[in-house]
């Protein structure tokens, strides 16, 4: 187990666990919540065919770099580029990351807490249906009716905040058992049963009536929506392909560092980037079908699957207990993603600080306490924390690839992606050009192009 940066690190056991920790990390509500919502404000089809642009050209380089700094260091973000590139700067891209995971934990376990919300509610509605009049009512009904729970749960303070307390707490408690017991364990068990569930849903969705609709938004690319706000929608793209890869934020190289040398490094970051896309569109296969059929608007924002999924469950047989089911692994799911990030800043404590495990982990619990308190108290504060990744990752990830293009010996890479010679990588020529020239510049690129948008928006006089 980790300790203080002293001792012998804890590591993931096998292949197995390396991907389902890594896949349980990617997959969480950056797919499920966050993904069709964002594709549903920004067009479908031509939104989903740059995501996946980037995903490939760019996800994947910048994946590889940080699997590679951190199974070199073995260590943290911060201790990372401290080891490989001492007396220098780049450390400093390291605290990028913390402080980027500090931001985006806060905001990201606030919304985990709504699934127990659900969870708890999904009891009740199993318990009492006749109280609430399931039966009885059609599905303009039914949206109204969730769509009302949602603004009234979400609109007070007590209860948002005690669900993101249970949340951290629970996080807490898995982080402290170690990346074996703790993290991989959880992950091995959790991520299957939750895609066979999410499968299910994606069969009910798209039989429903007018769903295919749904699957013409979703997939045939309309630029219509693109041309009033190219930019912006390219910056959101490449943000949400960082952020639900969890790339750009220190997440991978710190479970890089726990990654064993025997693993493909490359091979492990192909299979968890066709995993996390294929769960994205997955979910936006349950999500829009149903959206078309049940007259919602796409362009709804955060609270689209709160208020589609519950919907479609009452039109399936038993949807009750499958609406259970699913919000209890999507908390399930939600938890494997914080986890992740919540390792990121105990990593940082523990070995920075030579801290305890246990001691890393609380201080960090009531560091992004308060943070997440703010953001669930404030609409403002809530908003800006979201909108966050779509600025602070691809600016991480920009960094990251210029390091290993440019500062990282080459002879180092070509060690750490073969594994110390165990596997041929008759990529790493190619590799070597998309880190030095493709990705940075395509990153600065477009983030220059999205924040000048962003500029524009709130400031029109400047256009």
């Amino acid at each position: 187990m980790l300790q203080g940066g002293n001792g012998e690190r804890d590591s993931f056991s096998n292949k197995f666990g390396v991907l389902a920790a890594l896949a349980g990390s990617a997959i969480g509500l950056g797919n499920i919540w966050r993904f069709p919502y964002v594709v549903g404000q920004n067009g479908g089809g031509a939104f989903l065919l740059i995501y996946v642009i980037f995903v490939a050209a760019i996800g994947i380089p910048v994946m590889m770099s940080e699997f590679v700094i951190g199974r070199s260091a073995q260590l943290n973000p911060v201790g990372a580029f401290k080891k490989i590139a001492p007396g220098t700067k780049w450390h400093l891209v390291g605290m990028l990351g913390v402080v980027s995971v500090f931001i985006i934990f806060a905001f990201y376990t606030v919304v985990a807490g709504w699934t127990l919300e659900y969870v708890v509610q999904s009891i009740r509605w199993i318990l009492n249906p006749e109280k609430f009049g399931f039966a009885s009512m059609d599905n303009a009904a039914l949206t109204q009716f969730f769509s009302n729970h949602y603004e009234s749960f979400t609109s007070g303070l007590w209860r948002p905040i005690i669900w993101f307390v249970v949340m951290m707490l629970l996080t807490g408690y898995i982080v402290i058992s170690g990346v074996k017991n703790g993290i991989e364990k959880f992950s091995k068990i959790l991520m299957p049963v939750f895609l066979v569930l999410l499968l299910i849903l994606v069969l009910r969705s798209v039989t429903l009536e007018g769903g295919r609709q749904g699957l013409v938004f979703l997939f045939k690319p309309d630029f219509t929506h693109f041309k009033e706000a190219p930019f912006r929608i390219i910056l959101e793209a490449l943000g949400q392909a960082f952020f639900s890869l969890s790339i750009g934020m220190g997440t991978l190289i710190t479970y890089g560092s726990y990654i064993r040398k025997k693993e493909n490094l490359a091979g492990t970051a192909i299979s968890v980037v066709v995993a996390d896309t294929s769960v994205a569109i997955i979910a936006g296969l349950a999500i829009f079908p149903a959206v078309f059929a049940f007259g919602i608007d796409p362009g709804e924002g955060p609270e689209l699957v709160y208020k589609t999924l519950p919907v479609i469950f009452q039109n399936m047989p038993g949807g009750l207990i499958w609406a259970f089911m699913f919000f209890l692994l999507l908390c399930f799911a939600a938890i494997t993603s914080t986890i992740s990030m919540l390792e990121v800043i105990v990593a940082y404590f523990s070995e920075q600080l030579n801290m305890s495990r246990k001691k890393a982990t609380i201080l960090s619990m009531i560091s992004v306490g308060f943070l997440g308190i703010l953001c669930t108290a404030s609409s403002d504060v809530f908003g800006f924390f979201n909108a966050s990744p779509d600025l602070m990752l691809p600016l991480g990830g920009f960094f990251i690839v210029v390091f290993i293009g440019w500062f990282f010996a080459r002879d180092k890479s070509k060690k750490e992606l073969s594994s110390e010679g165990s596997y041929k990588i008759r990529y790493h020529s190619l590799f070597m050009f998309l880190v030095k020239f493709v990705a940075p510049l395509a990153i600065a690129f477009l983030f220059a192009l999205g924040v000048y948008s962003k500029v524009i928006t709130l400031f029109p006089g400047l256009g």
